[in-house]
C-alpha cells in the first residue's frame, strides 16, 4: 500500500521517466562500446594490413627456397648479413676492399703517371649500392626493358651462319674465329720441377693480406695523353672524334665492373666509381676517350700489360692472382629489374600472362624477360678466392651449351655471362648446340644476334638427337684444350673460369665442377647455398646433394675453398680435358636423350684413374625446375630407365642387383625393354683397366649403404621353431646349427630365397616348391618378405601365385608347401638371422 500512494499522481510520472532514462542510458552505452569495437577493428585492420604488406616484402626480399628431400640445398641469402661474419654485406654487388688497403692504393697510384699506352684499363669492384632493393616492375620498366622481352628486331649486322650437323655429326661451316674481346695473355712459363707424368705441383695458398694491384694496371687508370696532357679514359673513339660504344669500335673492350647505380645509362659512356673519381681528379675524365696507341695488333699490348700484371700482382714470375673480370658494352641500368641479383615483384595486373608462359620453360618466363641479359649478380665467392693463385699458361676452353627451345632472355643471359666474366684469352669459342629447336627465335634471329660475338658457333642438328649425342657434336668441333659443358639457363659468376681450368692445369685427370648455385624459377633472383655440399647418388641411382660431415671438414682441415671430392657430379656444369674426355670414351653413345649420363660417367672418372671435385672458388648459378620442359622422341620414363640400365650392367659389377631391386626388376628383363650392345662399353672398361665398383664404394663414397643382399643367415620358423635346411636337393627342417652352411640363405634383392645358385620357386599351380637355378629375370622365383608393416610381413608371400599363398611348414616339421595366407598362423612366420634392408 505504500508503494502504490508513491505511485499515484505526479509520482507515476517521475517513474515513468525514471525508468525512459535508465532505458536510455543503457542503449547510450551499447552505442558507444559499438562505435569503440568499430573503431578498435578498423586500426587493427590498418595493423594486419600493414604487417602483410612488411612481411610480403621481406619476403621477396630474400628468397625462400625450401630444402625438400634431393632438391638443391639451398641456405637463405639475407642482403642484410655479413658473409661468414666478416667483411662487407652480401647485399653489395661485389664485396669491396678494406678501405684501408684502397686508401693505400689510390696513394700509391696518384705518385705514378707515365703517357698512354694500348693497356686495357681494370678498375675494381666498389660496392656502394646497399640501398638497392627489389624492384616493382611498372609499366615505365617494363617499356623500358621491353626489347629484351622476345626476339630482337632484325638488324643490317651480316648474320652468321650456323654450321650444321648431320646425325652423324659431320661438320660443315667450321671457320676461323676473330677475337674482339681484349686478350689477356700471360708470360708462358714451365711447370714446376717435380710434378708427375700428367700433374704439375699446385701453387701454395697465398697469403690472406690486402690485395694490392699491379703498377702497370694503377698506371693504365691514371694515363695521360702527352699532347693534351689530358686524362685519357677507356672509351674509344671513331675516326671523325664521335663517340663510339666499344662494340661498333671494333677495339678491344675495357673492363669496367660496376659496382653502383652508373649515374647515366647512355650507349658507349661508361661510368666512374667512387674510387676512380678520387684517382681522376678532373670532372671532365669521364668524357674523354682512350686513344691506342698500337693499331695493328693490340692483342700484343694487353698480353705485356697483362704479364706484367701477373708478375706484380702474384710476387713471382707465372702466376697470378684470379682475375675477377666483369665486361659489359654499357653502363648498366641499376634500376632494372632483377638487377644485382635480387628478386622481383610482377605486378598483380600481370599474374595471368605469367601463369600463361609458365609452361614455356617451366619457369616465370615473363619475368625473366624483364631482366637484362648482362645483369649483375652477387660475388658469392668465399673471401680468399679473390687472393688465390692461378698459373699463367692455363688451357684455353670451349665453352659448349646445348639447348632445344630454350627460352630466349635465358639463353643470352647464360652466354653473356661467359662473355662478360671470362678471361678472354682462356675463352677459346663458346659453341651453341641446337637439337633441332621448333621455335622461330632460335632460328635466323639467334644468328643474327650472336652474329655481333665473334667467338660465338651456332651448330644446328639435323633432327632430335638428345643432350648427351649433342654435347659430343659439340665437342668434336670444339678447338680449345679444355671443354666445358654448361647448361642454357645459367648465370657464370665473377672468376668462375680459372678455378676450374687451373685444377685441369694441375692434373689432366681431375674433372672441375662449380658451386651450383640457385636463380629461383619465381622471382629469378640469385639465391647461395650451404658449403660443403657434394654431389651423391642413392639407390636406384638417383642424383642428390648431402652437406659433408663435420667430422670429415676437422679430420681433412678444410676451408670454404678446398676443392671438394664429388662422388658423383650433376652432370650440367663441369671442365674436363678434351683428350682425356676422348680417353675415357666419351659419354656413352648408347645413352638416349637424356638421364643417366651423369651416373655414367662419374663412375667411369673415378674407376678408370680419374677425380671429380667442386670448386668452392668457381660459381655459378642456375635455373632448378620442377619438371623438365623438353619432349622425348620416346617414352620419358622408358628412356632413362634403358639409360639407367645400360649403366648398371656396365659398371655397377654385383652391385647391380641393388640397382633392379629398388624398384626396376622389370628391367632385367630384355625381352621387356632393349638396353642396346653393351660389348663396347664393357671393352673400353677392361682396356681402361678401371677398378671395380666395390673399390669406387669402398675409397670414393664410403659412407654409402650399399649391402648385397637385404637378408641373410638362418631362416627360423616360428611355428616349428626349427630352420630351413637344404640337402641333396631337397628341403627341411633342422635344429638350428649357425655352422652349419645347409641351413644358410640369402634374401637378395631380386626378392630370391637363395642358397648358392639355387632359388625356392612355386611349382607350377599346385601347392609343391621345387629348386631352380637362379635367373632375375623369372618373376615366379620372387617372395615378398618385410614388404610393409602390414600383418603378412613375417610372412614369405610368393610374387607369381595370382592368390595370396605363402610358405608354410608342416605341422610335423617334416616339410615346407605352399597355403592361403593366414596373418596369425605361426607356421607361416619366419625370421632370417640378420636383415640389412
Amino acid at each position: 500500500m505504500k508503494i502504490r500512494r508513491y505511485f499515484r499522481g505526479s509520482g507515476r510520472v517521475l517513474a515513468f521517466v525514471f525508468i525512459a532514462s535508465v532505458v536510455w542510458l543503457l542503449f547510450d552505452m551499447a552505442a558507444l562500446r559499438i562505435s569503440i569495437n568499430d573503431a578498435n577493428s578498423q586500426l587493427l585492420k590498418e595493423r594486419v594490413v600493414k604487417e602483410r604488406e612488411v612481411l610480403r616484402l621481406q619476403a621477396t626480399r630474400v628468397t625462400r627456397l625450401m630444402n625438400r628431400g634431393f632438391k638443391h640445398p639451398v641456405e637463405r641469402m639475407d642482403l642484410g648479413m655479413s658473409y661468414e661474419g666478416k667483411g662487407p654485406e652480401v647485399a653489395e654487388v661485389y664485396r669491396r676492399r678494406e678501405k684501408k688497403r684502397d686508401q693505400q692504393q689510390q696513394g700509391h697510384v696518384q705518385q705514378q703517371h707515365k703517357p698512354a699506352s694500348a693497356k686495357p684499363v681494370v678498375s675494381r669492384h666498389n660496392n656502394n649500392n646497399k640501398e638497392a632493393k627489389k624492384q616493382v616492375i611498372s609499366h615505365k620498366e617494363q617499356n623500358i626493358t621491353s626489347k629484351q622481352r622476345g626476339p630482337p628486331m632484325k638488324t643490317r649486322a651480316p648474320a652468321k651462319k650456323a654450321a650444321h650437323l648431320e646425325t652423324k655429326l659431320d661438320v660443315k661451316g667450321n671457320g676461323s674465329i676473330k677475337a674482339t674481346l681484349p686478350v689477356v695473355v700471360s708470360n708462358i712459363t714451365k711447370a714446376p720441377p717435380g710434378g708427375q707424368e700428367g700433374k704439375r705441383v699446385p701453387l701454395p695458398t697465398s697469403e690472406k693480406k690486402p690485395h694490392k694491384l699491379g703498377d702497370t694496371v694503377r698506371k693504365a687508370i691514371d694515363n695521360k695523353d702527352p699532347k693534351t696532357n689530358e686524362r685519357v679514359t677507356d672509351e674509344p673513339k671513331a675516326k671523325t672524334g664521335k663517340h663510339v660504344s666499344p662494340l661498333e669500335a671494333g677495339k678491344t673492350l675495357p673492363v669496367n665492373m660496376f659496382s653502383k647505380p652508373p649515374d647515366k645509362d647512355v650507349k658507349g659512356k661508361v661510368s666512374l666509381t667512387k674510387e676512380d673519381k678520387q684517382v681522376k681528379s678532373e670532372p671532365s675524365a669521364a668524357r674523354e676517350t682512350l686513344k691506342p696507341t698500337i693499331k695493328p695488333k693490340p692483342q700484343r699490348a694487353a698480353a705485356a700489360a697483362a704479364s706484367q700484371v701477373n708478375s706484380t700482382v702474384a710476387g713471382k714470375p707465372g702466376v697470378h692472382k684470379v682475375l675477377s673480370l666483369d665486361v659489359t658494352g654499357a653502363p648498366r641500368d641499376a634500376g632494372a629489374a632483377g638487377q644485382f641479383g635480387q628478386a622481383a615483384i610482377v605486378p598483380s595486373d600481370k599474374e595471368g600472362e605469367v601463369k600463361k608462359r609458365w609452361d614455356e620453360g617451366h619457369f616465370n618466363v615473363f619475368l625473366s624477360d624483364q631482366i637484362p641479359v648482362d645483369r649483375a649478380i652477387p660475388d658469392t665467392r668465399p673471401h680468399m678466392c679473390a687472393d688465390s693463385l692461378v698459373h699463367d699458361n692455363l688451357p684455353t676452353t670451349s665453352v659448349i651449351f646445348c639447348f632445344v627451345d630454350e627460352v630466349w632472355s635465358t639463353l643470352l643471359r647464360s652466354v653473356h655471362s661467359v662473355l662478360n666474366r671470362s678471361p678472354p684469352h682462356l675463352l677459346e669459342e663458346i659453341i651453341l648446340v641446337d637439337d633441332f629447336s621448333t621455335k622461330d627465335y632460335l632460328m635466323e634471329q639467334l644468328d643474327v644476334y650472336m652474329s655481333k660475338f665473334p667467338k660465338v658457333r651456332i651448330v644446328r642438328l639435323k633432327e632430335r638427337q638428345g643432350l648427351i649425342r649433342a654435347r659430343l657434336a659439340g665437342a668434336a668441333i670444339a678447338k680449345g684444350e679444355v671443354l666445358t659443358f654448361l647448361d642454357s639457363h645459367i648465370e657464370c659468376n665473377v672468376g668462375w673460369l680459372e678455378p676450374l681450368l687451373e685444377r685441369v692445369y694441375l692434373d689432366r685427370k681431375k674433372v672441375a665442377c662449380p658451386v651450383i648455385e640457385v636463380i629461383n624459377d619465381k622471382d629469378m633472383s640469385y639465391v647461395l647455398v650451404d658449403n660443403f655440399q657434394r654431389g651423391i647418388f642413392k639407390w636406384p641411382l638417383v642424383f642428390g646433394w648431402s652437406t659433408l660431415s663435420e667430422q670429415y671438414i676437422e679430420k681433412n682441415n678444410m676451408t670454404v675453398s678446398d676443392p671438394i671430392r664429388c662422388p658423383v657430379m650433376a652432370g650440367g656444369l663441369f671442365s674436363i680435358d678434351k683428350k682425356y674426355f676422348y680417353e675415357l670414351g666419351a659419354y656413352d653413345p648408347g645413352l638416349e636423350v637424356w638421364g643417366g649420363e651423369n651416373m655414367e660417367i662419374s663412375f667411369k672418372i673415378w674407376m678408370c684413374g680419374g677425380e671429380i671435385e667442386i670448386i668452392p672458388c668457381s660459381r655459378v648459378g642456375h635455373i632448378f625446375r620442377g619438371q623438365n620442359p623438353y619432349k622425348f622422341p620416346k617414352d620419358r620414363q622408358k628412356t632413362v630407365e634403358r639409360n639407367l640400365a645400360r649403366v648398371a650392367e656396365v659398371w655397377l659389377d654385383e652391385y647391380k642387383d641393388l640397382f633392379y631391386g629398388h624398384g626396376y626388376h622389370h628391367l632385367v628383363d630384355k625381352s621387356v625393354i632393349d638396353i642396346g650392345n653393351l660389348t663396347e662399353q664393357i671393352e673400353l672398361r677392361k682396356r681402361l683397366k678401371c677398378k671395380s665398383f666395390k673399390w669406387y664404394l669402398d675409397n670414393v663414397y664410403p659412407d654409402m649403404d650399399a649391402p648385397l643382399v637385404k637378408a641373410e643367415g638362418l631362416v627360423f620358423n616360428r611355428g616349428v621353431r626349427k630352420c630351413l635346411s637344404l640337402q641333396k636337393g631337397s628341403l627341411s627342417f633342422e635344429t638350428c646349427d649357425l655352422s652349419k652352411q645347409s641351413q644358410h640363405f640369402n634374401y637378395t634383392w631380386m626378392r630370391h630365397i637363395r642358397q648358392q645358385d639355387l632359388c625356392l620357386a612355386p611349382q607350377g599351380k599346385e601347392t609343391g616348391l621345387s629348386l631352380e637355378v637362379c635367373d632375375g629375370a623369372k618373376p615366379n622365383l620372387r617372395w615378398f618378405h618385410k614388404a610393409s608393416n602390414s600383418a603378412l610381413g613375417e610372412h614369405l608371400l610368393s610374387e607369381f601365385v595370382s592368390n595370396h599363398m605363402c610358405l608354410e611348414a608342416g605341422l610335423r616339421g617334416d616339410a615346407v608347401h605352399l597355403n592361403e595366407c593366414e596373418h596369425s598362423n605361426a607356421f607361416q612366420k619366419w625370421q632370417f638371422t640378420h636383415y640389412y634392408a
